[in-house]
C-alpha cells in the first residue's frame, strides 16, 4: 500500500512525499488519517532549522524530517494482539501528518463518541499541558501567569483556570490571541513585552507577586523577566520548549528569593500509574477527553485555519510569514487516498 506524508527536506523546504505502507504486525494498528493538527511550536521550530548545533533540538530534528504527533483517523486493520481497537474505529495518537500510517496500540486511543475529529487532535498537545499545570501545583486563588498564548498558552490558560487560578493573567503582543484567551477564560490580558509586564501583575496581584509563572513562548529571552513576575518561592514552570540559551543571574533572580523552576516537557510524565504519581500520558488523555465531553474545555474555537492535506506546504509558509495570526492549524486527509 501506497500512503503519503508530510516532510521537511532541509530547513524551510515543505513537501509530501510517498512512501510505502507495511501491514501492521503484532500489536499495531493501521490507520487512515481524518483531521492532524500542527503543533506550531515543534514543527515550526524543526521546520526554520533555528537552533544550536549539539543542542536535543539538533539531535530531535534530522532532515529530512516528517514532522507531527496529532493525528486522528479511522483503522483499517489490526496486528496480532491488539485488544480494544477494532476496524471502522476513529482513534486518536501520535502519528506524523501522513495517511495512511501504522501506529503502535499504546500511541492510539479510541474517541468517545461526542467528541469530533478535529477536537481531538488536540489530544497530544493536551496532555503535555495538563502534565506542566499539574507540576505547577496551583491552588485555589493563586495568581497565575502565562507569556505566550499560542496553541500551548491557550491551552494553559483554560487548564490553569479549571485548576483554581483566579486572576489568570496571559501575556501577549498579539491582540487577537488575547481577546480569544479572554473569551475562553483568562481574567486578565497585557498586550505588552514580558518586560514591561511587572507593575500590571503587581497590581493585580494586590502587590504579591504571582504564584506562578508559565513561560510558553519558547524565546529563551523570555525567562529571566518571567522570573521577576513572580513572588518568593514562586513557581515558574518552562513550558514553550525555549531554543537556545538564556542568560538568568541566578543569585538575584532564583537563589535569592527561593524561586522553583519546573521543567513541564511530555516525557516527565510517569511511565506508570503508582498511588503517588498517577497522572500518566494515559490518564491524561481520558481526563482531556472527560473535560472536552463536559464541556469544561473548548478547542473548536482554537481552530483558525483548515488546509487540505495536499495544500501543507502552504499552510507552513502562513506560519512561517505570520504565526501570530494563527492558533490552531488542521490538515484535512479526507481527500487523500
Amino acid at each position: 500500500m501506497r500512503g503519503l506524508r508530510v516532510v521537511f527536506a532541509a530547513p524551510r523546504q515543505v513537501a509530501l512525499e510517498e512512501y510505502e505502507v507495511g501491514e501492521p504486525g503484532p500489536g499495531q494498528v493501521l490507520v487512515k488519517a481524518e483531521k492532524t493538527l500542527i503543533s506550531t511550536g515543534t514543527e515550526l521550530t524543526g521546520l526554520s532549522g533555528e537552533f544550536s548545533a549539539g543542542s536535543a533540538w539538533a539531535d530531535y530534528v534530522r532532515y529530512p524530517w516528517r514532522p507531527g504527533y496529532s493525528h486522528v483517523g479511522r483503522v483499517l486493520a489490526t496486528g496480532e494482539g491488539v485488544q480494544g481497537v477494532q476496524p471502522g474505529m476513529l482513534v486518536a495518537g501520535g502519528a506524523s501528518h501522513a495517511s495512511p500510517v501504522v501506529v503502535e496500540q499504546g500511541r492510539v486511543r479510541p474517541l468517545p463518541p461526542a467528541i469530533s475529529a478535529e477536537e481531538a487532535t488536540f489530544v497530544t498537545l493536551a496532555v503535555t499541558v495538563l502534565n506542566g499545570v499539574r507540576r505547577a501545583r496551583i491552588e485555589l486563588g493563586e495568581v497565575v501567569v502565562l507569556v505566550g498564548v499560542g496553541l500551548l498558552g491557550q491551552l494553559a490558560a483554560q487548564f490553569a483556570r479549571l485548576s483554581g487560578g483566579l486572576p489568570v493573567i496571559v501575556v501577549d503582543l498579539a491582540p487577537g490571541r488575547l481577546e480569544l484567551a479572554a473569551r475562553l477564560g483568562a481574567t486578565h490580558t497585557l498586550c505588552l513585552p514580558v518586560a514591561d509586564a511587572l507593575p500590571e501583575v503587581r497590581r493585580l496581584s494586590r502587590g504579591r507577586g504571582a504564584d506562578a509563572a508559565f513561560e510558553v513562548t519558547g524565546h529563551p529571552a523570555v525567562v529571566a523577566p518571567l522570573l521577576r513576575l513572580l513572588r518568593r518561592e514562586g513557581r515558574a514552570i518552562l513550558l514553550g520548549s525555549t531554543r537556545g540559551l538564556s542568560q538568568v543571574d541566578f543569585h538575584d533572580e532564583v537563589h535569592r528569593l527561593g524561586l522553583y523552576v519546573i521543567g513541564a516537557h511530555a516525557s516527565t510524565h510517569p511511565p506508570a500509574e503508582t498511588p503517588h504519581h498517577p497522572w500518566t500520558q494515559g490518564r491524561h488523555r481520558e481526563l482531556f477527553f472527560d473535560l472536552l465531553a463536559a464541556g469544561l474545555v473548548n478547542v473548536r474555537d482554537l481552530i483558525t485555519h483548515r488546509y487540505p492535506a495536499a495544500e501543507a506546504a502552504a499552510a507552513y509558509g502562513m506560519l512561517l510569514e505570520d504565526r501570530t495570526r494563527a492558533v490552531g492549524v488542521i490538515l484535512d486527509w479526507t481527500g487523500v487516498g
